[in-house]
């Protein structure tokens, strides 16, 4: 089960980010998770949002670069070691974490992480064979 994560390239300047925000406003689009890695020049903006295919849509009409890719979003107990744990059965997997994020929005007393994996296929039964509650971009849009 996987999420679509919209990525879209920024440059370093001010206002940036506010046009990408105003864009999926005006749209009615809803962002779940955010999350800004930066370099000097460039910023790489990743959401996750409850209309992605629309989204894109707005963004390229609005003149940004933007790509998808699958990650997995993954429910941890919202206590200590609840990442943990499932960081556990992907080492136990041999599934190397690219990067994670959070979500904005909670599920009861269980946090929701993002996580891209270099083999997703291999991470989803280690994960599921563990136990371990994947969401797709249905049940988030519902949260």
């Amino acid at each position: 089960m996987f999420v679509k994560q919209i990525s879209v390239f920024l440059e370093n300047k001010p206002g940036r980010l506010s046009e990408i925000t105003r864009v999926l406003s005006e749209k009615n689009i809803d962002i779940s998770a955010i999350s800004i890695a930066d370099t000097t020049q460039f910023g790489i903006l990743r959401m996750i949002v409850n209309k992605p295919e629309e989204a894109v849509a707005a963004i390229k009409e609005a003149g940004f670069p933007v790509s998808t890719t699958d990650v997995l979003a993954v429910e941890v107990a919202d206590r200590p070691g609840g990442l943990n744990n499932a960081l556990q059965v992907l080492r136990q997997a041999g599934v190397s974490v690219e990067y994670l994020y959070s979500f904005i929005k909670r599920n009861e007393n269980k946090a929701l992480i993002l996580f891209r994996v270099e083999d997703p296929q291999k991470a989803v039964k280690a994960l599921e064979s563990a136990g371990i509650k994947l969401y797709g971009n249905d049940e988030i849009a519902s949260l």
